[in-house]
């Protein structure tokens, strides 16, 4: 008789958007009269920017022409977008990384999910606590995290590095020594960024242990202060520790398109094995590359008129972050991050827990966040807002929360 990988059976509950799914459509149904405005999951709002439609257009002509159309992609990626990615995203900000070194993938979440399969079930991790819950739960079913404590909240063999108001909600360095550190910044959820001298630590801690750094850098496109890396390979020595993980969902606006990109230098070994080989090999075996009219359309994003245009959007969507921070501040909320990321970070009133705030704020003021808990347990007690809505339903949100 066939068998299961029973390591999904320890997963606990759904995943976290997916409850927040069914608990909003639960209220909706019963509620048809109520309108709702959601500021929970981090899918943008804007349309695609007229740079990346008109490369679209183009490349959708090119594939109905017998001379220009193309097949399966490059299972590594087009190297006009590697070049490209090469060019601006690296060599522009003095980074040592060549397009060799890059694999274009259909983002950073599958990604962050796939990237563990090179690695023994023996590793140990550590992540941050709270953080993007896509970097345990795949850990989980892979089977490298231990039991479940269900009271703590926690696994028995994964390194939770808590991040509070007390630290600036950036981790210490770990009192246990991690095989593999999962690091986030500017950070889902909690919104906070790293400076480069802090970053510069973690390279330094993680080639003295022999741990590699997977960076998630998703919402580097968000970043205003000048003491904050747009990359880890910024910092000196990252090249032999560190695998960087890129989307353009956020960027670009590319969450319905689906684009992103890994980084493994060739320098990054495991003894003599190259974890760029590995990478390599399972890319190839598994997926069949990301499509051509969406490449062209990641080559666009890099244009003088795509930067341009792209520039604004996000200006858009952290003018909306500034307007919840300021907004749920003058209402007596303690609230962090929107300066570096579109992410607000706050606590829930009135000693609340996560789920209870959630509740609350659907039931009496029609809007829909993330609990703080479904991150991790240093998330309990906190909330997630996102800034990715329409700045005219931000600004009733904020309204309405400011009411109660």
């Amino acid at each position: 008789m066939f068998k299961i990988n029973d390591n999904y059976l320890k997963l606990p509950g759904s995943y976290l958007f997916s409850m927040i799914g069914k608990k909003v459509n639960a209220y909706e149904a019963a509620h048809p009269d109520k309108r709702i405005i959601r500021l929970g999951i981090g899918d943008v709002t804007q349309p695609l920017v007229p740079a990346v439609i008109s490369a679209l257009h183009g490349a959708v002509d090119e594939m109905g022409d017998t001379a220009t159309f193309r097949g399966y992609a490059p299972d590594l990626g087009y190297d006009f977008l590697r070049n490209t990615i090469a060019d601006n995203d690296y060599k522009a900000r003095g980074c040592d990384i060549g397009a060799d070194e890059i694999f274009i993938s259909d983002g950073a979440k599958c990604d962050s999910g796939n990237i563990q399969e090179i690695f023994s079930l023996d590793n140990r991790i550590a992540v941050c606590d709270p953080v993007y819950p896509v970097y345990v739960d795949t850990n989980v079913m892979a089977g490298r995290t231990g039991t479940y404590d269900p009271q703590r909240e926690i696994w028995s063999n994964v390194i939770y590095m808590p991040c509070t108001e007390e630290n600036n909600f950036t981790p210490d360095l770990p009192g246990e020594t991690p095989d593999i550190i999962y690091l986030c910044f500017p950070n889902n959820p909690t919104g906070s960024a790293i400076t480069k001298s802090r970053l510069q630590e973690w390279v330094d801690y993680a080639n003295k242990v022999g741990a590699v750094i997977i960076y998630d850098a998703a919402y580097e496109a968000y970043i205003s202060r000048e003491d904050v890396p747009h990359s880890i390979y910024e910092c000196q020595g990252a090249r032999t520790c560190a695998i960087e993980l890129r989307s353009f969902s956020k960027k670009a606006g590319f969450t319905g398109v689906r684009l992103g990109f890994t980084v493994i230098p060739r320098e990054l070994k495991a003894g003599e094995v190259s974890l760029h080989s590995l990478w390599a090999r399972r890319h190839g075996t598994k997926y069949n590359g990301a499509p051509y009219i969406v490449q062209r359309a990641g080559e666009a994003v890099y244009s003088p008129e795509g930067k341009a245009q792209l520039e604004q959007q996000i200006a858009y969507y952290m003018r909306n972050a500034a307007y919840i921070y300021q907004g749920l501040k003058e209402a007596g909320y303690t609230v962090s991050g929107g300066v570096d990321a579109p992410y607000i970070w706050l606590k829930a009133p009135n000693g609340m827990s996560s789920w209870e705030f959630f509740d609350y704020l659907l039931e009496k003021a029609n809007v829909v966040g993330t609990p703080g808990s479904g991150f991790g347990p240093s998330g309990e007690t906190y909330f997630r807002l996102t800034a990715f809505g329409s700045y005219e339903n931000t600004v009733e949100a904020v309204d309405r929360i400011k009411a109660l």
